[in-house]
């Protein structure tokens, strides 16, 4: 009985800090409005990445309010926890965002113990929810019936999502909606007296956008639903359209998207509502998607060992060009890609193993716009030897002797960042059509702008660094030489002096370590003189330092740039970046 007391109380303080994670979590998601409201994208910006960063500083807080309270020999009694986890399961029950109190007392342990002690005797490495869960869920939904008239029900949802700010043109709006819909669904379905229309109760922020979210449902079938607003400085709200297709509505949910701010009463609730409009998504990702990325990370986890346990599938080293910083291996059922660093870069890269885990932590904070895949950091990582293939393990053991260790039976993976894997862009051009490589090329030229707008410049832009997604996306992968685009200093090569200086191996010009000279740029990325042409074609003004310098001051000057995560009927997507 001596015992029970701490335990409960270390159930206690641990649960308090989730709480208060929790209201600080609430009160940077309830600005979001206001900030759409004032047109403060900066601030939004800020407010993204302070987000972020809040779940390492409330746990650094509790861990250290834990030591300081109880005795360190009693804390760090590891046969104690198992009475700590049934302590806290008590007081979590009925509450309605358990599944991530779970998670938060997993990093709280984590923080105190070395990764070799986890168990599920200590922490929650299977949830203990579903099972215990009995709470009623209160609805979290508006529904709308337009019986044969559209027009208002679309003006209903309107009244009912007001904002302080007017509609600048909701009479157009309206118009404009309702064009759209009928367009995108079929004729009968419309007109279908038992047609329903479902909106998430709150609306959801990201960047400079708001987002309705729901679906459009019939008896027997239903649609994904997605109403994105705008704030156009000095004119008002714009409903700037309707998406109704799930390839489309998924992409806006998408593992490159920064977190959209949304209040969440439940969240179970809401990416099970998730689930049902796009049942293609993990549910790792949609609650990354809506900021819970430390329980995306739990559910991947828990996924992952449920794949091995229940299937044949063999880790393997990922196909593609092999990476001189990263070693890069995968399973083939599971689309997920695991990097690690190797001990010894090739000479040709100059950053160091701080340096590369500083850019891959930096990607999590950033504005990503949909044009660099999300991250998760893991750290003692434990498979049995029997799940890698022979090759990759050895592999593996070679080039990164440091973090790949072989103890018995068990390979210890002790540092690795897991990606969404992708076709890499040099193997896909090999067997695409002309008319996908035309596709690819166009789009791998606005990624590399839309990051650019972003304030992201790449570094190193070969093909084989971005990678095509399964909606055809072309999405940049590798960041061990990213850096914000207003710390290069973009040049134009000076004319020689001499008629040997172009004959010299040697640059007859200063090259400054942040120097970058685009017009070099061609010959470094396209070795198919075709593929090199086409990119000149669609994309040539990335070889002018001006353009890239025109960015520079757009940035410095306080502008927030468009970058818009779906089609814009009869606007071009390069609007978001001029």
């Amino acid at each position: 009985m001596a015992q029970q007391w701490p335990a409960e109380n270390i159930a206690r303080l641990i649960l308090e800090g989730f709480d208060d994670y929790r209201e600080h979590f609430r009160q940077i998601t309830d600005g979001a409005r206001a900030r759409f409201e004032h047109a403060q994208w900066q601030e939004t910006q800020h407010a993204a990445a302070e987000r972020i960063a809040l779940y390492e500083v409330k746990v650094s807080e509790v861990s250290a309010r834990l030591r300081a309270a109880f005795d360190a020999e009693a804390l760090s009694d590891v046969q104690l926890w198992p009475l700590v986890k049934s302590a806290y399961i008590s007081l979590i029950d009925l509450r309605y965002d358990d599944e991530l109190s779970e998670t938060w007392y997993n990093s709280i342990f984590c923080s105190l113990f070395s990764h070799d002690l986890i168990s599920d005797g200590c922490m929650f490495i299977h949830t203990t929810r579903p099972s215990l869960r009995a709470h009623e869920r209160a609805p979290q939904t508006r529904s709308y019936r337009p019986e044969g008239r559209l027009h208002a029900a679309l003006s209903a949802i309107l009244d009912d999502y007001r904002f302080d700010v007017p509609y600048d043109d909701r009479p157009g709006d309206l118009e404009r909606l309702e064009a759209q819909l009928r367009e995108h669904l079929p004729d009968w379905v419309c007109k279908d007296p038992e047609l329903c229309i479902e909106l998430f109760g709150s609306t959801l922020y990201r960047n400079k956008g708001a987002y309705l979210v729901g679906r459009i449902y019939t008896r027997d079938e239903q649609w994904p639903l997605v109403i994105p607003l705008l704030h156009r400085e000095g004119k008002g709200i714009q409903a700037d359209a309707v998406i109704t297709d799930e390839a489309d509505v998924s992409i806006i949910f998408s593992f490159t998207r920064s977190y959209f701010m949304v209040d969440v009463p439940v969240p179970a609730d809401f990416v099970g509502f998730l689930k049902r409009i796009l049942p293609g998504k993990h549910i790792a990702e949609l609650y990354t998607s809506i900021g819970f990325y430390k329980h995306g990370k739990s559910e991947f986890y828990r996924a992952l060992i449920n794949h091995l346990a229940n299937t044949d599938d063999r880790f393997i080293m990922a196909p593609g060009v092999r990476g001189m910083v990263m070693s890069v291996f995968t399973l083939p059922g599971f689309n997920t890609v695991f990097k690690v660093i190797k001990d010894r870069f090739a000479h040709a890269k100059t950053v160091d193993r701080n340096t590369v885990i500083e850019k891959y932590r930096l990607v999590k904070s950033v504005d990503r716009v949909g044009r660099m895949a999300d991250t998760q950091e893991f750290a003692d990582f434990r498979f049995p030897k029997s799940k890698f293939e022979p090759e990759c393990l050895a592999e593996l053991l070679e080039v990164a002797p440091s973090t790949v260790v072989l103890e018995g039976d068990v390979v210890l993976i002790r540092h690795c960042w897991t990606e969404r894997r992708m076709t890499p862009l040099n193997m896909y051009l090999e067997s695409a059509s002309e008319a996908q490589v035309h596709e690819a090329l166009y789009d791998y030229g606005l990624a590399i702008k839309q990051l650019a707008a972003a304030n992201i410049f790449p570094g190193d832009m070969l093909l084989k660094n971005f990678g095509v997604t399964r909606h055809g996306r072309v999405v940049f992968y590798d960041y061990d030489e990213i850096c914000f685009l207003t710390e290069v200093n973009f040049r134009v090569i000076p004319p020689p002096r001499y008629p040997e200086d172009e004959m010299s191996s040697e640059p007859w010009y200063s090259v400054a370590p942040n120097d970058v000279f685009p017009e070099e740029f061609p010959r470094f990325l396209f070795a198919d003189k075709g593929q090199r042409l086409l990119f000149n074609k669609l994309h040539g003004d990335l070889y002018e330092a001006e353009y890239w310098k025109s960015l520079q001051d757009a940035i410095r000057g306080g502008k927030v740039i468009d970058v818009f995560p779906y089609r814009r009927q009869e606007r071009e997507l390069t609007e978001a970046i001029q």
